[in-house]
């Protein structure tokens, strides 16, 4: 087990080598006494690499990440990220929400890759793992090094979150986006506030994820929303969807673009008990409409994207395909040209 010779103590630190995952470097394992962290775990690390490759069967319309956390403090009762949690010999439950890995030595290990000969220069993609502006980013603030590095290296980058922190570093993104290609994406699936609570519980509502992107508006930085996940049965009634398109729109979103539930295993057994303590009378019909997998049938998601998008056209917003950068500049901001390296390299992960 790669987890065993930790020992946790409150406030303090223990140590345990894992050189299968971190080399010789030291584990260090700490709990916080303090309201928003109590009950959490943060494992810090030293980690090999920062970027990582997207393997070639993802669906994901990108090639590269970073991720400077892993377990995630929002605790999405669906979140497909949890199964990456079983790798470190950590259940997709609890351990997943409060068993946090940091990778403390993020910026400077990103820094020293972004000047490599072999990078070229590459979008990045932040935030579509775990989200980069969870709780334990208030306290380890790996975002600024991160965000100064890719900005320094004029290096494009796209961040998807739940997160109101990522306004701290809103100068950050500004000077980023005056050298290179920056997309900023806020989540927000629905806008119900007692389904929030239950399915999301630690994450920002709604409507404080809203302001975000009507916060980065107002300073001229356009931000899409990726309605995700549109719940079937729980969010997905057409005055649910208008009301949430509604929002969207009102809140200065530059696109808007649903995505599905989709239920992987290990996110699958996670919702499924809380659908039955919650919502028992929706367990059969969710084993119907997964029965062929973890997405739900093509039929279905179509019906969802059309009523977005109709409603979107209707709001004066658009569509757009997931992961991809927009533009952020300040009115008249000089276009810095690309910088090039040679030599592409795969990086593995931690």
């Amino acid at each position: 087990m790669r987890w065993e010779n930790l020992t946790v103590e409150s406030g303090g630190h223990s140590r345990a080598a894992d050189a299968a995952l971190f080399g010789a470097d030291a584990v260090v394992s700490r709990t916080f006494d303090t309201p928003e962290f109590r009950g959490i775990t943060f494992h810090e690390v030293r980690a090999r690499s920062i970027i990582n490759r997207v393997p070639g069967a993802s669906r994901m319309p990108f090639e590269w990440t970073v991720n400077p956390y892993r377990g995630c403090s929002h605790a999405c009762v669906y979140c497909f990220a949890r199964k990456t949690h079983t790798y470190l010999d950590l259940d997709s439950g609890i351990d997943f929400d409060s068993q946090i890995v940091v990778k403390v030595n993020a910026p400077e290990l990103l820094r020293r890759q972004l000047g490599s000969r072999r990078w070229q220069g590459e979008h990045i993609a932040m935030g579509t793992n775990v989200d980069c502006y969870q709780r334990a980013e208030g306290r380890y603030r790996l975002m600024p090094g991160i965000l100064s590095a890719l900005r320094d290296h004029a290096n494009p980058f796209s961040i998807l979150t739940k997160g109101t922190l990522i306004l701290r570093d809103l100068d950050l993104l500004v000077q980023s986006a005056q050298v290179t290609d920056v997309g900023i994406s806020v989540s927000v699936g629905f806008t119900d506030p007692e389904l929030w609570r239950t399915v999301e519980p630690g994450t920002p509502a709604p409507e404080r994820r809203l302001d975000v992107v009507r916060t980065l508006a107002e300073h001229g930085i356009g931000c899409g929303v990726l309605m995700a996940p549109v719940i079937p049965f729980l969010s997905d009634r057409p005055a649910q969807l208008r009301a949430t398109v509604r929002a969207i729109a009102a809140a200065g979103a530059t696109s808007v673009t649903p995505l599905v539930l989709h239920l992987r295993p290990g996110a699958r057994e996670w919702f499924m008990a809380w659908l039955a303590q919650h919502h028992p009378y929706l367990v059969r019909r969710y084993e119907r409409l997964y029965a062929d997998g973890s997405y739900a049938p093509k039929w279905y998601q179509r019906r969802i994207t059309r009523q977005v998008h109709e409603l979107a056209q209707e709001y004066g917003i658009g569509p757009t395909r997931a992961g991809m950068p927009r533009r952020i500049r300040p009115p008249e901001a000089p276009e810095a040209p690309e910088a090039t390296v040679s030599e592409p390299t795969q990086l593995t992960l931690i």
